[in-house]
């Protein structure tokens, strides 16, 4: 085969993938970008969307609760994530059930697990009955303002940490042990173990987790226009709810458009930080 051939075929059989970045990826971005810069009613480019959702209380405070629930629910999920990769990466009983177990969650559809999550955290629901069961007294959860965007983080980490736990349990078996050996013949102890080996070896992995962790927290959608719509009182109120409801519920695409770039900015923006402090972090800048 020449090497006009082999180019031929390659791109032959990227040409589907490709052509789906860009139908899927590529022109939406650029047709978001298009109408954010088109102020309603005006043929010229200009910044007046982005001048309007920057006074709009409604999307000041979505980007308020989108980054407080970032900042919790991020450590959070990776935390917990680790913590049961660890676990299974142990001698554990019935480590085939338990896994299974953990992983549940992230076979069943997100709008199935929300509508499920909803039903139990009723004012009448399960969780309420078990809390009195106890002798405590019933919570409002999903229809506190208090107590909703929790409810929320923990149905999105009950659904998300098995998933993220596989990664970082790939990286666990990675690990040489040999590596673990060595520092145990030198007298260290589990803490300085998972401390000096563990944390070291799993830079790569626990970067992925982190990355991947962030984008798809900023595009949780589902379980908040399922359980709450973005109330009581915007206390929910994440970012793509309030892309989603000015583009189809106010009819207001230009405000969503310009909704949408500072999402995708912001997001950028995180992710280049995090890569940042993870690179200074192992020596390498």
């Amino acid at each position: 085969m020449t090497k006009r051939s082999a180019i031929l075929a390659a791109l032959a059989f990227l040409m589907p993938a490709l052509v789906s970045v860009f139908l899927l990826r590529l022109w939406p971005a650029a047709v978001a970008v298009n109408t954010s810069l088109i102020p309603p009613g005006s043929d010229t480019y200009g910044l007046d969307n982005f001048r309007y959702i920057f006074t709009d209380p409604v999307f000041l405070n979505s980007l308020k609760v989108t980054l407080v629930f970032l900042v919790i629910v991020n450590p959070l999920q990776i935390a917990i994530s680790l913590a049961l990769a660890l676990l299974m990466n142990t001698a554990v009983p019935l480590i085939g059930f338990w896994r299974t177990v953990i992983l549940l969650p992230v076979a069943i559809p997100q709008s199935v697990s929300a509508v499920v999550w909803g039903v139990a955290l009723r004012p009448d629901g399960l969780v309420n009955a078990v809390l009195v069961a106890l002798g405590m007294e019933p919570q409002r959860f999903l229809t506190s303002p208090d107590q909703a965007l929790a409810s929320i983080i923990l149905i999105v980490s009950w659904i998300g940490v098995g998933y993220w736990m596989t990664f970082i349990l790939a990286g666990l078996q990675d690990i040489p042990k040999s590596l673990y050996e060595a520092v145990t013949i030198d007298g260290a102890n589990p803490w300085q173990r998972f401390r000096f080996v563990t944390l070291p070896q799993l830079r790569r992995p626990l970067t992925f987790v982190l990355v991947a962790n962030t984008v798809a927290n900023f595009l949780i959608f589902a379980p908040i226009q399922i359980l709450t719509a973005g109330g009581p009182e915007g206390s929910t109120d994440l970012i793509m709810n309030t892309v989603y409801t000015q583009a189809f519920i106010i009819s207001d695409p230009e405000s969503a458009a310009a909704s949408t770039v500072v999402l995708v900015a912001v997001v950028l923006l995180i992710v280049i930080l995090q890569f940042r402090m993870m690179r200074t972090e192992d020596g390498h800048d």
